[in-house]
């Protein structure tokens, strides 16, 4: 019986989505511009990284290909001939660009409602809400109130929060309340108590997440976020692929903020680990505990938060570098019926304005050794993955998707190649 491995590069955008105008995104491309980029030398950074992007398994598997089938031309230094995995792009219908969005529609129930948003501020949330928190969760006041990047109101208003014990919130462009406070100065069981709170609170207002974002530290100079992060999401209107694993009797590993997003509704077990290097290894880790009919789903965080909000090109690059030099690890890791996806949630162009996310299509890699390369297409929905998965695992299909597989592909065997490990 088959097993599935559904890896999501967050943020990983090939190339903007043919509605992109909308979302004041049009010419955002992740991919062709950070490959742009360290073409160019803009991507070089001492100590990092330097020349071209170097990703030659992911473009072996067909990310090449797959940037090309929707600019007409391959990014610079992906130039791989004849994929040999299934390789293509998914367009989201989602009405939104964030991170729950892109992960319930790759798991087959695209968002078709309206999420509640906070405005950029100052302030930005309604004092009866503000005041509802103050005194449920028995806090002393608030700091920030406003729109921000995370690093940055952590730098501006850390110290403060030390100094006071009020914790800081900030929004984005997303559905999102972020909490922010100090591990050790307010404690991390209280922030997320806090947190519990705000998410019952914002309820009423469609917000999609409350996030707890925990720092340690004692300067700006010093402060850092931690891996202690916790989402807190509404759970999906309707069953995701997690669910119809779950009852089919099969598990689903949720790796890394998996859980969270799904409100761990369809999730049996969890792993988390500090970064994207670790959450490969996670993803090992559950691969060789997964039995027949398991799903093992990854997001790979690092991407988006550590590289695309903070538009840093040379750190984005070194970290798709990364990740692609342990693409081997996860190959020779696949039994005979696994299948292996290689996705993204929504793009974050590290060299476009702002700092939020990017409305573009995501790259499908998909792997098997019973599969031999081909195109799967444009795909109008990122459903069709989840689909994909399901139609793989043996389960009945969803109202929304389609899957790429084709009847026979199954019965179908290549021989494996050789996988490089060059960075």
């Amino acid at each position: 019986m088959a097993r599935a491995i559904l890896i999501v590069l967050d943020s990983f955008g090939i190339g903007h989505a043919p509605d992109a105008f909308g979302f004041g995104d049009e010419g955002a491309d992740t991919l062709g511009h950070i490959a742009a980029a360290c073409a160019s030398g803009a991507g070089d950074r001492e100590g990092l990284r330097q020349g071209p992007l170097r990703l030659p398994n992911l473009d072996r598997l067909g990310l090449g290909a797959a940037a090309a089938s929707l600019s007409g031309t391959r990014p610079p230094g992906l130039d791989a001939e004849l994929p040999i995995g299934l390789w293509g792009a998914a367009r989201e219908v989602s009405r939104g660009k964030d991170t729950i969005s892109g992960h319930w529609e790759i798991a087959g129930v695209p968002v078709r409602f309206a999420w509640g948003y906070f405005p950029p501020g100052p302030p930005s949330f309604p004092p009866a809400l503000i005041e509802a928190l103050v005194k449920e969760a028995g806090l002393p006041g608030i700091l920030g109130d406003k729109a921000a990047s995370g690093t940055e109101i952590i730098a501006e208003l850390g110290e403060e929060h030390i100094r006071t014990g009020k914790p800081i919130l900030y929004t984005s462009a997303d559905s999102v309340m972020q909490i922010v406070a100090h591990e050790e100065h307010f404690g991390l069981e209280l922030l997320y108590k806090v947190c519990a709170v705000a998410r019952r609170l914002v309820d009423s207002l469609n917000i999609g997440r409350v996030i707890a974002r925990p720092f340690v530290g004692e300067t700006p100079e010093t402060f850092q976020r931690t891996a202690n992060r916790r989402d807190y999401a509404v759970p999906p209107p309707e069953p995701t692929l997690l669910d119809r694993v779950e009852a089919a009797g099969g598990r689903v590993f949720g790796i890394g903020k998996i859980g969270d997003i799904f409100a761990h509704r369809g999730v049996t077990e969890v792993l988390k680990a500090p970064g994207n290097d670790a959450l490969v290894t996670a993803t090992l880790e559950a691969m060789a505990a997964a039995r027949d009919g398991d799903l093992v789903f990854t997001n790979l965080v690092d991407f988006d938060t550590s590289f695309g909000h903070r538009r840093d090109v040379p750190g984005y690059a070194e970290a798709l570098e990364a990740f692609d030099a342990r693409v081997p690890e996860l190959l020779a890791a696949l039994r005979e019926d696994d299948l292996l996806i290689l996705t993204a949630d929504h793009g974050c162009d590290p060299t476009y304005r702002g700092s939020d996310h990017t409305r573009e299509q995501v790259p499908i890699l998909g792997y098997s050794l019973r599969l031999a390369g081909r195109a799967v297409g444009r795909r109008s929905t990122y459903a069709d993955i989840g689909e994909s998965v399901a139609d793989w695992l043996g389960l009945p299909p969803g109202p929304y998707g389609r899957s790429f597989l084709e009847p026979d592909e199954a019965q179908s065997r290549v021989r494996p190649l050789a996988w490089s490990s060059a960075r």
